[in-house]
């Protein structure tokens, strides 16, 4: 299989990441009683209800992917993607804000990773919106 579009790629990417972000530590609880213990970490999986948000935004951009014989349904499962990893960050912030006060997000692993999966799903949304017009010429000049 050739990977011939930009879209397949960002999705491709987003898909990579947003593995990543389940897989790696997005806060660090650090130790009140004693200072020279190491800070808990805090995974995904410590938020079942984030757990399952985050595995059904990897799933649905996977999917979109191999949507590409029908670009309308793929751009609908983008949209939904995007949608629901701008849920996931507002509710990484809940979670880490408001749950749990004290913890201190990590920078390169924790919601910063969702910003850049929710900026690749935009661009590649907005590359098959260019496919669509693309499409749509070519079925004018027929």
């Amino acid at each position: 299989m050739v990977i011939q579009r930009w879209q397949t790629l960002l999705l491709l990417i987003a898909v990579a990441l947003m593995c990543v972000f389940c897989l790696t530590p997005f806060a660090t609880i650090p130790e009140t009683e004693n200072l020279a213990a190491a800070p808990t970490q805090l995974f995904v999986k410590d938020a079942p209800v984030f757990m399952i948000l985050n595995v059904t935004i990897a799933l649905l951009l996977f999917l979109a992917i191999f949507m590409f014989k029908n670009l309308r349904r793929q751009m609908t499962v983008t949209l939904l993607s995007i949608v629901l990893i701008a849920s996931s960050i507002v509710a990484g912030c809940f979670v880490l804000y408001v749950g749990m006060p004290d913890a201190q997000p990590v920078l390169l692993g924790g919601i910063m990773l969702l910003v850049v999966v929710l900026v690749l799903a935009l661009f590649a949304y907005r590359f098959m919106g260019r496919d669509r017009k693309l499409l749509s010429s070519y079925d004018r000049l027929r």
